[in-house]
């Protein structure tokens, strides 16, 4: 519910009410038209937004709020192309004052206009999703997915980095790999909501929020509040998410320990298909634990409306035919503007849900399968940010696949904004410069004769020599520097020692183009191709998404197995041990195989030059 006050919620729950209702639109050219009551022709004006479809809970929904309007407004309607409208409801409380709240941000998408009226059509800032997907392998959080999206969209996040790793799910790293599903940012919202275990709407600020569904009641309605009602007469709820693993062409299923109710099918999400058994069910036994909180009686209902809630919102009815010990949520609602408000909840009846088989079933052929001479390509881009310093750091990693031995090429194109440090130059100076002296009788001092009058000073017209002097004068200044870019290449875990591509910049963005040629690619196994970057005299910065890569070649599989490899790696930062040994970062990498064809190993790597205060000198040490 929208945070309002205690009088607002008396005043809208009171036998009458006094309330108006305002708005503004701003086209895109920055002009706005406000307008109040008087203006919208009365009864045309409605808000509806859903967060399911018309039959059962949902897990991932991504759906737009719609508003129309007409009114009495004398607006030319091709300068109303991407207009925003904004409406707001004001409500007259005990004291006498008006409370207002922000009803949404919609985007004008029809305007059509009669002789007297302007009737318009808009949507919120969902639709600014459906940009198509570029399709690049991507690995991040659920915070870097939707902020992958957002920055690529331009819609604002509602919620931090912090509230979001704070749900289930939400520190897992997810990734995305070529060959899916996904067509637009849209969706990829849909697959990282699922994850979540919630949906997505925009808010009525018109940011990007996140929200679950929950079991604590905002409100009760009563029989006076309604002007009709209809309940079921069983209760919604989930005890059982079911998901396809492309891998193992299998159907996953995942219960509580009183598996009763109805099984939500999770169907083939791009963010569950990579990683161990043990992952996936934690991932999914996740989803489900949000997931039991739905427990609802589905319901329509129109009421004297609130317009403080929201999708998501839990609710209680009481009076009549309602069951004052159950909860039920709001999945959609439709505001008339001046008029009623009618509320919903959808959901299936568990006892006659079709019965699903608790064994795993066979799905065979949604596997894409490897044809010979087929041109494969797998993508990367980054869904986090990367700050480069004086130490290797790791800005692409693609893994890729080939069915046969032959050979691929590797492109990649990196965003960098750089910082460069401050030098401080100087230089000697010299010139010559003309110094005017008088001319006349000169004594022996050098001095001009007196004059008549005993005066030492000279005439006023009296004329003068030039003299010429050089000189040298040293000057200092500070100007911008150069940072130099250095990158390196690793192809399994071994370092590219025949190519190492440097760049000299000065600060402000650049683009860093990539290209390498893979050789004699070992068929039936996975590969990993790596890219680090490092600066020195300087610092920078790669944001998101502004790295893209791809590496492209006959036969490569539609998407790369797992060959059972677990890399960590782990940095530190600047230390000193006694004020002896000191050293710029360690890492430590450990490389572990369970399957053929992949070596066991440990290493332990420090990085960088190392000085021993001892010894006086630098050394390496690897």
């Amino acid at each position: 519910m929208y945070p309002v006050s205690v009088a607002f919620l008396q005043a809208v729950q009171g036998n009458t009410r006094k309330y108006y209702w305002t708005g503004k639109i701003t086209t895109a050219a920055g002009a706005e038209y406000p307008f109040t009551q008087e203006d919208i022709v009365k009864g045309s004006g409605y808000i509806t937004a859903q967060c399911c479809g018309n039959s059962e809970i949902e897990l991932g929904a991504v759906y737009a709020a719609e508003m129309g309007i007409s009114l009495f407004l004398d607006i030319d309607r091709y300068t109303l192309e991407d207009a925003e409208v904004e409406l707001s409801y004001h409500l007259r409380l005990a004291d006498g004052t008006y409370e207002a709240v922000p009803m949404g941000i919609f985007e004008v998408s029809e305007a059509n206009r009669t002789v007297h009226v302007l009737e318009l059509k808009a949507y919120d800032r969902m639709l600014r999703f459906d940009r198509a997907f570029n399709g690049f392998e991507t690995i991040g959080t659920a915070y870097g997915m939707m902020a992958l999206c957002s920055t690529a969209c331009g819609v604002e996040l509602a919620q931090s980095q912090t509230e979001i790793e704070a749900l289930p799910n939400g520190s897992e790293l997810l990734s995305i790999y070529p060959e899916n599903d996904i067509e637009s940012y849209r969706d990829v919202l849909y697959f990282t909501a699922q994850v979540l275990g919630g949906f997505f709407c925009i808010n009525r600020e018109g940011k990007l929020e996140f929200r679950q569904y929950g079991e604590t009641p905002v409100m009760e309605i009563l029989q006076k509040h309604r002007f009709s009602s209809s309940f079921s007469d069983f209760v919604t709820r989930y005890t059982a998410v079911s998901s396809t693993n492309l891998r193992t062409q299998t159907s996953e299923y995942y219960a509580l320990e009183e598996d009763g109710g109805l099984t939500m099918n999770l169907g083939v999400n791009p963010l569950l298909q990579f990683g161990l058994e043990e992952t996936r069910a934690e991932l999914c036994g996740n989803i489900l634990t949000a997931l039991s909180a739905v427990n609802y009686v589905p319901f329509d209902s129109d009421t004297i409306g609130n317009p403080a809630l929201d999708l998501g919102d839990v609710l209680t009815f009481s009076g009549g035919q309602a069951d004052a010990q159950q909860i039920t949520c709001v999945t959609s609602f439709t505001v008339k503007i001046g008029g009623k408000q009618s509320l919903k909840c959808v959901g299936k009846n568990p006892r006659l849900s079709q019965a699903k088989s608790k064994n795993d079933k066979n799905i065979s052929g949604l596997l894409n399968q490897i044809e010979a001479g087929k041109i494969g390509i797998h993508t990367f881009t980054n869904a986090s940010e990367y700050s480069i310093g004086e130490t290797d750091v790791r800005i692409i990693s693609i893994e890729f696949a080939s069915k046969e031995e032959n050979h691929a090429q590797f492109f990649g194109q990196v965003v960098v904004d750089v910082e460069a440090q401050t030098v401080e130059k100087s230089t000697q100076a010299s010139g010559t410069i003309v110094i005017p002296f008088p001319s006349g009788n000169v004594g022996d001092s050098g001095w001009a004769a007196d004059t008549e009058n005993g005066s030492e000073d000279g005439a006023a017209g009296e004329e003068t020599t030039d003299i010429s002097v050089d000189v040298s004068l040293p000057v200092t200044w500070t100007e911008d520097g150069k940072a130099v870019c250095y990158v390196t290449f690793e192809l399994n875990n071994v370092e590219i020692l025949l190519h190492h591509p440097v760049e000299t910049w000065h600060s402000g963005k650049h683009i860093l183009s990539l290209y390498y040629p893979i050789e004699n690619i070992v068929p039936n196994i996975t590969n990993t191709f790596n890219v680090y970057l490092r600066i020195e005299g300087g610092s920078g910065s790669v944001g998101i998404g502004d790295c893209i890569a791809s590496i492209s070649g006959q036969a490569m599989a539609a998407a790369a197995a797992w060959d059972g490899r677990i890399d960590i790696e782990e940095s530190a930062a600047l230390f000193s041990i006694n004020s002896g040994l000191q050293a710029r970062g360690f890492t430590v990498a450990v490389d572990v195989g369970t399957m053929e064809l992949v070596q066991k190993s440990y290493a332990d790597t420090m990085t960088g030059r190392t000085g021993i205060g001892a010894f006086c000198r630098p050394v390496t040490l690897t």
